[in-house]
């Protein structure tokens, strides 16, 4: 079971929450550029908490020194896993010439593959499409598994839809082009040496169990994120955990206690936390009452374990 990597999303606050719901989930970063980590503020961009393993880095770039580099500083950094995005439709990232648009020269992405796998210790893992624009033959998506693995690459995170290169924003090309997961189990059945993680579409833990019959692992993305509490069965439902006793309460006191951790030691405002558990009570009579508390921006000279009381007897009276 994984989290998938979400721009703007999947920081390291917000992979603090997941861990606390679930022991053994992969964890993903956002997608960071080979750029920002050659040109930028290394530390920004790679600190995380080591609460958050196992916890895998996603790259963005194209150009196999600029990866094998930031992957070695990636590994240097801690990180369990280095992951190539193959994947992201955006034009502003096709201009730096990665993410899906690479799914065109399988080639390059093997000597990206093979550049990093030369360097480090830790699983170099590849996330793709299965086609880009209006090619939707099985084959196109086969040969690029089969050249990368080639490569060194063991592990394929396959999200289950086209990604269409034009015309399509990148939130349109997450529910647009149809998911096809026939074709990800025919993957997995082609190269059955291959470890093939399925994304795109679940929203419950009875259809990870279906996708489980077929592929090696399932990635969760926007469901995990607006509706985290699923990710507290996972534990005991695919990894074989007893029953979790913890409770949305209890996680809720210690992204508290979290918050008050980070704004004494990093001046980190509780609201740029807070924003990532507005989902924990999904469902829950009151949980509109408690989201209004917790996205209260006039609360923000309050404590953060103040706004959870508050919040609490919002949300307590509602129900």
């Amino acid at each position: 079971m994984s989290v998938a990597p979400m721009l703007d999303w999947t920081d390291k606050h917000c992979r603090y929450f997941h861990r606390l719901l679930s022991r053994h989930a992969l964890l993903y970063t956002e997608m960071v550029t080979t750029g920002a980590l050659i040109h930028g503020d290394v530390a920004r961009h790679l600190r995380f908490n080591a609460e958050e393993h196992p916890v895998a880095l996603q790259l963005g770039g194209s150009e196999p020194a600029d990866l094998a580099h930031c992957a070695k500083l990636g590994q240097e950094w801690g990180y369990d896993e280095i992951n190539l995005n193959c994947g992201c439709p955006s034009e502003r990232v096709q201009r730096g010439s990665f993410g899906a648009c690479l799914m065109a020269e399988p080639q390059l992405v093997a000597d990206c593959v093979k550049a990093m796998v030369d360097v480090v210790e830790v699983p170099v893992t590849v996330k793709h499409r299965i086609g880009i624009d209006k090619t939707e033959s099985y084959e196109f998506v086969r040969d690029f598994v089969g050249t990368v693995s080639e490569a060194g690459c063991t592990v394929f995170i396959v999200h289950a839809r086209n990604a269409w290169l034009k015309g399509l924003s990148p939130k349109a090309n997450r529910e647009v082009p149809p998911l096809r997961y026939a074709l990800v189990h025919q993957l997995k059945r082609e190269f059955p040496q291959l470890t093939v993680v399925i994304n795109g579409g679940i929203t419950s833990n009875q259809q990870v169990a279906e996708q489980l019959q077929f592929v090696d692992g399932v990635m969760v993305g926007r469901e995990a994120y607006h509706n985290p509490w699923i990710l507290s069965e996972w534990d005991a439902a695919f990894y074989g955990d007893a029953p979790s006793d913890i409770t949305r309460e209890s996680v809720e006191q210690q992204m508290a206690d979290y918050m008050a951790r980070e704004a004494a030691e990093h001046g980190t405002p509780w609201s740029h936390i807070a924003r990532h558990i507005l989902g924990l009570r999904h469902g829950v009579p009151g949980s509109r009452h408690w989201r209004q508390v917790w996205s209260d921006h006039r609360l923000k000279t309050l404590p953060a374990h103040a706004v959870m009381e508050q919040a609490h007897g919002s949300a307590f009276a509602a129900a």
